[in-house]
């Protein structure tokens, strides 16, 4: 169940890398950045912007913010994949069973237009597929099909990882999608949650956590259903 709103969304930094310890991963360096919904420290001293009134939640698995799907969001001034020749995000949330078709839930992009892009196609039914984009220069790639969704109103791990050369999409650990794209290092940009950047498709629905790993993570490390 929701409940009463606590602090704002927050940013916390972890010192490990989730990995299996039988395979190592590949790595740009670092450790990895991990953002939670239970304060906002401001990264680098900078603010995040708040659009609308998202609220901040929190039922018995801990805080999370809530979109309304029309005006929520939170727009970041750092982009925490910059430099970065390899990654992995993972996103915790729970999209409304009823909601705007496309819905941009992560946004980060930076001075030089290279992006990183996670969205739902939400059905009428209630069932959502995964929408990941990555784009640097003339090198772009998509990783949607529709036919492979997920129940909206429950909670679920969706994660896009990129390898230097081959990008890939899962929803709880499973893969659905993978393909080649030319991705280069990303500069400092800024990053939205909640909605795209440029403030259109909004998302509805919940968000607890997002993690973003320096490394190609192995299948085995990325996180389940909750």
């Amino acid at each position: 169940m929701r409940r009463a709103p606590i602090a704002s969304f927050g940013l916390l930094c972890a010192a490990a890398v989730c990995a299996r310890a039988d395979s190592a991963p590949v790595f740009s360096g670092g450790s990895d950045t991990v953002w939670r919904a239970d304060g906002f420290p401001a990264p680098g001293g900078a603010a995040a912007g708040i659009l609308g009134r998202p609220k901040i939640l929190v039922d018995a698995a801990g805080s999370f913010a809530s979109f309304d799907g029309r005006s929520d969001g939170f727009v970041i001034p750092s982009n925490p994949l910059a430099g970065w020749r390899v990654f992995t995000v993972e996103v915790l949330l729970d999209p409304e069973p009823a909601g705007p078709q496309a819905q941009r839930f992560l946004h980060i992009e930076d001075a030089e237009g290279r992006r990183l892009t996670m969205e739902i196609r939400l059905t009428p039914t209630g069932q959502w597929a995964l929408d990941a984009f990555l784009l640097a220069g003339n090198s772009r790639r998509t990783l949607l099909d529709e036919k492979r969704l997920h129940p909206a109103g429950q909670w679920h791990w969706a994660a896009l990882r990129y390898d230097g050369s081959e990008m890939e999409s899962f929803v709880d650990g499973r893969k659905e999608l993978e393909g080649p794209v030319e991705f280069t290092p990303m500069k400092p940009g800024r990053t939205s949650i909640g909605v795209r950047l440029n403030r259109v498709f909004w998302y509805k629905g919940a968000i607890r956590e997002i993690i973003f790993h320096p490394a190609a993570l192995e299948d085995a490390a990325l996180h389940k259903a909750p």
